[in-house]
């Protein structure tokens, strides 16, 4: 006997459709929209890891090379030669290390006369709360690998520091740190690269550039939801209509 689906043309079967076609449409879209983030973050860890596999070359030379487009230059390597200034140590609250809080020991590295580069030299525990913290850096002058990292601006909300010294700041953020630094700054700061991994302080991680993010997977469900959508409208219409049929 024909299935007879004539009562889709009612205005609320009609409009049911209606909700299910944009529905479904709304679920690809999104799906569609996780796999374009998932091709950005693997085009993103692709630039990264070249950007981090590159020789490392001076930081005058990277900064001179890059001009104003200092977003480029995120975790390239250099090299940078200079004398540390632990009596103007600053620490970078609320960071962690294998789940213990602590500090990053921030310490300007003097790399020509009247200038300067702020490194960050790793992780210290909460107990070396005052710069310039136990750990100190080598005297003397000394030649340094590390990654080339960008200001850290204050959010729109965020707290603003008081005017003065400061010693302890919740962010790297260079042009505040500026105000005393008897000197010019660097438009970048670094953090360090070190060798060893087992003394304070503890040298921070290099970036992952094998991780793609959830996006995949996000995709997956988005497209599992416009085919849940679709089937169960399907099953929905299949079932009135024999309802129909077997009435007539």
């Amino acid at each position: 006997m024909r299935v007879v689906y004539n009562f889709l043309r009612t205005p609320r079967w009609a409009a049911a459709s209606s909700v299910v076609i944009v529905i479904t449409a709304l679920f690809v879209n999104l799906g569609l929209w996780q796999v374009r983030r998932h091709e950005a973050r693997v085009t993103e860890n692709l630039v990264l890891s070249a950007r981090v596999e590159a020789a490392p070359a001076s930081l005058g030379e990277t900064l001179e090379a890059a001009g104003a487009d200092l977003d480029t230059l995120e975790y390239r390597r250099v090299e940078i030669s200079g004398v540390y200034h632990p009596e103007l140590e600053i620490l970078v609250r609320s960071q962690t290390f294998r789940s213990e809080a602590g500090f990053h020991v921030i310490t300007p590295l003097e790399i020509a006369e009247g200038r300067f580069v702020l490194v960050n030299r790793g992780w210290v525990p909460l107990v070396m709360d005052t710069p310039p913290v136990a750990a100190s850096p080598p005297t003397g002058e000394v030649t340094e690998l590390a990654f080339i990292r960008l200001s850290q601006q204050r959010p729109t909300f965020g707290q603003t520091e008081p005017p003065g010294i400061l010693t302890v700041v919740p962010r790297i953020d260079l042009a505040r740190i500026q105000e005393q630094i008897p000197g010019d700054l660097a438009p970048v700061w670094v953090q360090r690269i070190s060798a060893t991994a087992d003394t304070l302080p503890m040298p921070l991680s290099s970036p992952d550039t094998s991780d793609t993010g959830p996006h995949v997977l996000y995709a997956i469900q988005w497209f599992a939801f416009a085919v849940i959508a679709l089937v169960g409208f399907g099953f929905l219409v299949r079932g009135h209509s024999r309802r129909g049929r077997t009435m007539s």
